[in-house]
């Protein structure tokens, strides 16, 4: 039994858009009042395009369609608002003729895709797309904002980490390497350039979709892809043998405020900001990935994404070491490896701003140990307020309402002065419907060091539901803090470990 006096309400974050004008739902924000941030003199974005012939014939069907209007799928939910054509929402132009189109040949993607070594397959698998994307950067002046890469149905059905090929079209690799001998030599170096040059394609994870992401921020010209499968924008294309769609997208209003907003976005625009924030105030989400090729099982990449009250986010790669614990999906830092990660975040902050935070929150899904905890404040400044936050998916606890919605997305419960539930996920007024199935579960929010009112930092958290710009959706479940911290893990792992890669901007990882 609660009382009362624990319950809280958060109210919806506002969002700002064009003209200082402020509401909560991303798609009618945009809709009526365009971007925050817009150049009037940006003509157009400049993209460009990597995919099979009939891929990019998919492609510039798309473009077609969102020049103009797009129905919603229900024209009487706030959920599915219709989508008006790009540069009316955005105020520039999505061209029609992208900057450069880059065709990639089927049958060098099968002889690829099908060899029977999966590393050896998905590497070469690669190549294909990535080659001519790093050929065009290399050779051309014209720059360009973002690629999308067209992914035939094949190579995301076969180019995932347990994929099978069907014997009948697997191929013989002309490699002798294998994976066990790969990792010795990654471990003790080999003799000859042509071993070692044959072992690289076991130092990556067998996934295209992370693989092509880690391999195109490698080297001093760094791509910014949005990997786009071609299901996606022509579903009635690709037929079962009943005659309909091999699978269902979203509607197509719904793809097109996904995928605009995340390329307005991915070009060095910004779509919303949250409208009253505090100034000074830094967010850190911390990243821990194992290392699947290194020595040591308990090796793992650490990395940490700073976001700012402003929603850019930067990602800084931090060092690999053994910082697996016993207890599963728990991770911990040693001191001095705590302490360099963040004075990178703090150096970033102040290259940027001329000072440094006045709050900086740790974001993380496991406690903080003294030691890591140690470092992390050696790391900070006296005059800023260091405060360790643990966010988790609660199913211990749970609310209901009477009447047949569920709990209000925004509603609080506070066991103590430093624990307590938020419901992210819930009943959303303002959409009038529950944007799920089950009953909602909260967020478990502990402040585990240091000192900060418990509802501001749900309020905080609240706000950062809100600044995922890989779609255009209403609020997230999770924080921004943590939402692609495994995604930006997994492409941080996907390649060998390098510790001069600078920090990135977040568009380069969702």
């Amino acid at each position: 039994m609660t009382s009362d006096r624990n319950l809280h309400f958060i109210q919806e974050p506002k969002l700002a858009f064009g003209n200082g004008q402020a509401v909560v739902s991303p798609k009618d924000g945009l809709f009526l009042f365009g971007p925050v941030e817009s150049r009037e003199n940006f003509g157009s974005i400049r993209i460009g395009v990597v995919g099979t012939g009939s891929g990019i014939a998919y492609f510039r069907a798309w473009i077609e369609s969102i020049q103009g209007f797009i129905p919603g799928a229900n024209s009487d939910s706030p959920q599915h608002r219709p989508f008006p054509g790009f540069a009316a929402v955005f105020g520039v132009n999505f061209p029609r003729v992208p900057v450069a189109e880059l065709v990639v040949d089927d049958a060098l993607i099968d002889s690829a895709l099908f060899i029977e070594e999966r590393h050896q397959a998905i590497y070469r698998t690669v190549d294909v797309f990535s080659d001519p994307i790093r050929r065009y950067m290399e050779q051309e002046e014209v720059a360009v904002d973002i690629w999308f890469v067209l992914v035939p149905e094949r190579v995301h059905e076969h180019g995932r980490p347990k994929s099978v090929i069907p014997k009948e079209l697997r191929l013989k690799s002309d490699s002798l390497m294998n994976r066990k001998l790969a990792k010795n030599l990654l471990n003790q170096g080999g003799l000859f350039d042509a071993d070692d040059d044959a072992a690289i394609p076991y130092y990556y994870e067998v996934n295209f979709h992370n693989q092509i992401k880690s391999r195109l921020l490698e080297g001093n010209r760094r791509a910014v892809i949005q990997l786009v499968r071609e299901t996606t924008i022509a579903p009635h294309a690709f037929l079962n043998a009943k005659n309909e769609p091999l699978r269902k997208p979203q509607d197509p209003a719904t793809i097109a405020w996904n995928l605009c907003t995340t390329t307005y976005f991915k070009a060095g625009l910004r779509p919303w900001r949250l409208k009253d924030v505090r100034p000074g105030v830094c967010y850190i989400g911390l990243v821990f990935k194992q290392v699947e090729t290194a020595k040591d099982e308990n090796a793992a990449c650490c990395g940490a994404q700073m976001f700012l009250d402003s929603g850019d986010g930067l990602v800084f790669r931090g060092a690999v070491g053994p910082w697996r614990t016993a207890r599963k999906g728990e991770y911990h830092l040693q001191r001095d490896s705590a302490e360099k990660l963040i004075r990178m975040v703090i150096d970033g902050y102040y290259k940027n701003h001329g000072c440094y935070p006045k709050e900086l929150f740790l974001h993380g899904k496991t406690y903080f140990n003294d030691d890591e905890w140690a470092g992390f404040r050696a790391a900070v400044p006296e005059e800023t307020n260091l405060v360790g936050v643990r966010i988790s998916d609660a199913r211990d606890f749970k609310l209901f309402r009477f009447g047949s919605h569920p709990i209000i997305r925004g509603t609080a419960f506070c066991r103590t002065e430093r624990s307590g539930y938020l419901w992210t996920r819930g009943y959303i007024p303002y959409l009038k419907t529950y944007p799920g199935r089950e009953t909602p579960n909260p967020l478990r929010i502990d402040v585990v060091r240091g000192e900060a009112p418990l509802l501001q930092v749900m309020q905080d958290i609240m706000g950062l539901t809100k600044l995922n710009f890989n779609a255009c959706i209403y609020g997230d479940g999770l924080p921004v803090t943590l939402r692609f911290a495994d995604s930006v893990g997994e492409i941080l792992t996907a390649g060998p470990a390098s510790e001069h890669q600078p920090p990135l901007p977040f568009k380069h990882y969702i």
